[in-house]
């Protein structure tokens, strides 16, 4: 499947894309996606959020939204 979606004319799929797919089809297979994205959620608050605001501490938002089931890969 990887081998045939590399080699579509005109696709913009690069190696290490198609390796950043297989990851994610890996953890959905094994069960870990849950565990992966409550990581994945983590390290993006703490790097695009907490290193800009004093002592990492975020404002907090009256709502917060979190995913009730992962995408589909």
């Amino acid at each position: 499947m990887v081998a045939d979606r590399l080699d579509i004319t005109g696709a913009r799929w690069g190696l290490p894309c198609a390796e950043a797919i297989l990851e994610l089809r890996a953890l959905r297979s094994n069960g870990d996606f849950d565990d992966y994205w409550t990581y994945h959620l983590a390290q993006e608050r703490r790097r695009i959020h907490q290193s800009r605001y004093a002592d990492a501490l975020i404002p907090q938002t009256g709502s917060t939204v979190t995913p009730k089931e992962p995408h589909p890969i």
